[in-house]
């Protein structure tokens, strides 16, 4: 009886060459998708901000609309790159550019803090400077595919194309559903309290009003040890 062959589960299977540190780098940048996919996670079980939980489901929703549009166009890889399945457009430059363009549309239109008041200029500033971060590592990304000869520049460029267009919808979309209440209709939904889903992060930068908190507490419990000297003894 013959044994079935095996197969790899190549998630993670990069081709580079090793003696260019060039194609080393981007090797660990084709990883970029899979750690955001942990980070997502990540972020949604710990906060349960329903906003997180939205830009993961654009995400998915992008994903599927490059499944599909791969299997439409049927393109292949370039022929110096014996890998698997088409290549147009490129699934890793449409995966960031959704995120890049999603999280700059956040940070500059969405995210509005009023808990705790920040410093307007300063923190809009600081903003600016994380969605450009972000979207020069989403080019950095996009480039390594075709660095790497996975892809061609125009299956980059298509794939870019379509992260925009699906970070954009959804973002729309999103939008829409919290103009006419529906975000706030599943917050009352039984599931989601139970669940503890919230939204604050919309109005709040979490980091600085936790800290706030925090530092709140701090000096509370400091100044309740101060009112209760230990007593001396004679």
């Amino acid at each position: 009886m013959e044994e079935t062959p095996l197969a790899s589960l190549s998630l993670t299977h990069v081709h580079y060459n090793p003696e260019d540190p060039l194609s080393f780098l981007s090797a660990w940048l084709a990883l970029v998708p899979q750690a955001l996919c942990v980070a997502y996670v990540t972020l949604i079980l710990a906060s349960r901000e329903v906003e997180v939980i939205l830009m993961f489901a654009g995400q998915m929703g992008c994903e599927a609309f490059n499944f599909a549009l791969k299997r439409i166009i049927k393109e292949e890889r370039p022929k110096q790159m014996l890998g698997k399945g088409y290549g147009m457009p490129s699934s890793h430059a449409q995966f960031v550019t959704y995120f890049a363009v999603y999280l700059t549309l956040f940070l500059l239109v969405r995210h509005v803090p009023t808990v705790p008041k920040p410093d307007t200029t300063s923190y809009f500033l600081m903003r600016v400077g994380l969605a450009a971060g972000v979207c020069l590592g989403a080019g950095a990304v996009a480039t390594s595919r075709i660095y790497l000869n996975y892809h061609t520049p125009k299956q980059v460029l298509a794939g870019c194309a379509a992260g925009v267009l699906c970070a954009v919808s959804w973002y729309v979309a999103t939008s829409f559903l919290r103009t006419k209440g529906y975000v706030d209709w599943v917050l009352d939904l039984g599931i989601s309290q139970l669940l503890r889903l919230r939204d604050l992060v919309v109005s709040q930068d979490l980091a600085e009003a936790g800290w706030q908190e925090w530092e709140g507490l701090r000096k509370l419990k400091g100044r309740g040890h101060s009112d209760h000297p230990s007593a001396k003894s004679d």
